[in-house]
């Protein structure tokens, strides 16, 4: 039997203390504060915390927060092969400057390169800018949003290689034979059942040319142009091609061009971020490319080669084409090398508004640096931020209006601007590259096709709510 002494309870907590009113309730506070963070904070795992990753995949998400809004899919038509794969096979004909074969291999891609330092080999394509058709035929063919049943379909893709066709076509004078394929797949268009559902306002084309390659009018200039996209059936097709008519393209969005990286994982693409943040950039600005001649809005061209010749924090990469001539800019190591050491990338018109090297650029972390707005701001609206300030330069260089000194208005954007102008070229990355047709699908970044899909969709599916 326990003593007296020994059944009493310790005296704080006896019914003659008089701490026990008080200490009840910091007792029940407390177990409701610890209650209180437990269940707002809760505990993280850290075996699967990134913060460099998830950062980065974040960043993309707020920049791209359009795409996942509603759900879709996407139906590829099984065209016959003279719109597509028939195409490819005559390769040694498909352009008057070089033989296509080797830009056509791998879906596109090219041939592989072996001496990018960064990443791995297998990333790596010396990868020709008019190939975008045939880069997002295969990717959207491995898509995890690709359906088979063309009844669930949001979108419908037609797969057609207007450009590769196209520039077949230039030096054919007989008009008639030049706009053939282009009619018969009008032709095409208006027989397909899905295509009378809603007459075709579902349905898009990837072309991997400029727009102006296939807007050829009776009272304009012949350019070697085919008028597939005057043809009226192709009016409610919705036209993704690497550059648009800004003034009379309602159906025509602006794609990336595709440049030489093409990521298998995120992993990848994060590396080569991180490589970009890295790099030094002893140039303060670089120009790569050739001088034009004839045309109005490359006349431009030669004030800047001339000022970057004369700069001292200028790196000039000149471009030489011809029979024997020794052009560097056919190497994308000399390119992304010359781009990645610089802190500023002039992006002159060409023979159009718009330049692969824009995307080369941004590649490199490169900022660039516009002198026409339809080079980049009327053109990639589902890729770039709309505040343009926020990854680009703007010197106003219409009608002919170069006299301003680059250099001198370069040096007077602050450094911490310079830093933020960079950081967010980098953060863009992702969604202005094409992924490998192969890749896995580990749903960490969109790519350029990612993009576009997802924000045709929500087009699409605005467009025809409003019917």
């Amino acid at each position: 039997m326990l003593s007296k002494k020994q059944t009493q309870l310790p005296i704080f907590i006896t019914s003659n203390s008089p701490f026990k009113s008080s200490l009840f309730f910091i007792i029940i506070f407390l177990t409701a504060w610890f209650l209180l963070l437990f269940f707002w904070l809760p505990p993280t795992n850290p075996i699967h915390i990134n913060l460099h990753r998830a950062y980065h995949l974040i960043s993309n998400h707020i920049i791209n927060s359009h795409v996942h809004r509603q759900p879709f899919s996407v139906y590829i038509y099984d065209m016959p092969s003279e719109f597509n794969l028939g195409l490819v096979k005559n390769c040694h004909h498909l352009n008057m400057h070089r033989d296509m074969c080797p830009h056509v291999a791998n879906h596109g891609l090219g041939q592989p390169l072996q001496h990018v330092n960064a990443v791995g080999p297998a990333c790596w394509f010396a990868t020709n800018q008019f190939t975008a058709a045939m880069i997002f035929h295969a990717r959207l063919e491995n898509h995890p949003l690709r359906t088979w049943d063309p009844s669930r379909a949001t979108l419908f893709y037609v797969p057609f290689y207007g450009g590769l066709h196209a520039s077949s076509k230039f030096r054919e004078t007989n008009l008639t034979a030049r706009d053939e394929l282009a009619v018969r797949f009008s032709e095409f268009l208006e027989s397909q059942p899905w295509w009378q559902r809603n007459n075709g306002k579902d349905h898009f084309v990837v072309l991997g040319r400029t727009a102006w390659d296939f807007m050829r009018t009776k009272s304009g200039p012949d350019y070697g142009a085919s008028t597939l996209l005057n043809l009226p059936r192709v009016q409610n097709l919705s036209v993704l091609a690497i550059e648009r008519n800004p003034w009379t393209g309602t159906n025509q969005h602006g794609i990336p061009y595709p440049s030489y990286f093409h990521p298998c994982t995120s992993s990848q693409v994060l590396t080569w971020q991180h490589s970009m943040r890295l790099s030094k950039r002893p140039h303060l600005f670089s120009f790569v490319g050739a001088p034009r001649k004839g045309l109005q809005r490359a006349a431009i061209r030669d004030e800047l080669i001339k000022q970057c010749g004369e700069s001292i924090r200028c790196k000039l990469l000149t471009c030489r084409y011809g029979s024997g001539a020794s052009n560097k800019c056919s190497s994308p190591s000399e390119i992304l090398g010359v781009m990645s050491k610089s802190q500023f990338c002039l992006q002159a018109p060409g023979d159009s508004f718009t330049r692969r090297s824009t995307f080369d650029s941004m590649l490199a972390g490169c900022i660039p640096v516009f002198f026409s707005r339809h080079t980049a701001y009327t053109q990639y609206m589902w890729y770039l931020p709309q505040d343009a300030e926020e990854y680009s330069v703007y010197i106003n260089g219409e009608n002919g209006n170069a006299t301003r000194r680059i250099e001198d208005e370069l040096m007077k954007i602050p450094r911490e601007r310079v830093e933020r102008m960079r950081k967010k070229v980098i953060d863009l990355i992702p969604r202005v590259t094409y992924k490998h047709p192969n890749a896995s699908d580990d749903g960490d970044f969109e790519d350029a096709v990612d993009v576009a899909v997802a924000a045709l969709a929500n087009h699409v599916q605005s467009v025809l709510s409003k019917e």
